[in-house]
């Protein structure tokens, strides 16, 4: 009969759904692409291996009015800074070394905004 078989794929359809919201809700993640601000910098955090640090400008625009696109209107912009911290051995030294002022990167990683205090007891 097709009519059991339909429904049993339909209930695993169902669970896995349930179960990707479930995963999805609790996902910190963040993909951000955008150029960079200022060379990258190693921090020093007490008690901490070193961490490499720089700024990333992200751009979003959109049309402004009722106007669609090709027909007037303005384009309006907003610029958002980030401040990209690596930890990772390895990525963090080729961060250091290869990547500059003005390069567009794409960057992929977790929102945490917790606080720390270099050796110089700069934040």
């Amino acid at each position: 009969k097709v009519g059991r078989p339909l429904a049993m794929l339909r209930n695993i359809i169902i669970h896995l759904y349930v179960c990707l919201v479930s995963l999805v809700s609790a996902m910190n993640g963040v993909q951000l692409l955008g150029r960079i601000g200022q060379d990258p910098i190693i921090r020093q955090v007490e008690g901490e291996n070193p961490v490499t640090i720089f700024s990333l400008a992200t751009n979003e625009m959109w049309w402004t009015g009722d106007s669609k696109l090709g027909q007037g209107g303005d384009i309006s912009q907003k610029t958002t800074r980030h401040r990209i911290s690596v930890f990772r051995l390895g990525l963090k030294d080729v961060t250091y070394q290869y990547v500059r002022k003005g390069s567009r990167i794409f960057v992929e990683g977790k929102i945490d905004y917790g606080k720390y205090t270099d050796k110089n007891n700069v934040m």
